[in-house]
């Protein structure tokens, strides 16, 4: 027979001290995201061949842009995390506050962006010290969907970052 009053009691003593438990022992408290999950039913990222290839002759990179085959509404305001690579747009002091998240490293840069939907626009109350634009990130923070439009590419996401740290 199983005392169901201990039960309750230990179940209760439970959920009294999660917060107690560092956050690592607890339930995930965002959704992990990958590039591929932001891209339509049935739309392809651009191959990694593709990636890197830049026509020199042509004036700027974000004019080589594909174009997007829309974006996702998935998770419109949940809680997310992003791997990706930080492009800088905005700074505080020495840390970075308005940033491109890219899936690969020197897009919008050193390559020409890829499409709207694998772009993300990345504000941040606090400044983050980025090694370069070489550091794999995560970012942690409220998503959706927002056309922006910036001098390097056209971007069809936007995180409020509430953390920001190195890819591990």
């Amino acid at each position: 027979m199983v005392d169901t009053h201990l039960n309750r009691r230990s179940l209760l003593a439970g959920i009294a001290a999660l917060p107690l438990m560092p956050r690592s022992a607890r339930a995930r408290d965002f959704v992990d995201l990958e590039w591929d999950d932001l891209l339509p039913e049935g739309s392809t990222a651009l191959p990694p061949e593709l990636q890197g290839l830049i026509q020199h002759d042509s004036a700027s990179l974000i004019s080589q842009q594909p174009a997007s085959s829309g974006v996702r509404t998935d998770w419109n305001g949940e809680v997310v995390r992003l791997p990706g690579f930080i492009v800088p747009i905005d700074y505080k002091g020495t840390g970075v506050t308005a940033f491109i998240l890219v899936p690969y490293v020197g897009a919008c840069v050193h390559v020409p962006p890829p499409p709207a939907n694998q772009l993300v626009f990345v504000t941040t109350d606090k400044p983050y010290d980025t090694q370069g634009l070489y550091e794999p990130v995560n970012v942690i923070g409220m998503f959706g969907t927002a056309s922006t439009s910036t001098q390097l590419a056209e971007i069809g996401y936007a995180l409020s970052a509430d953390h920001i740290e190195p890819y591990r």
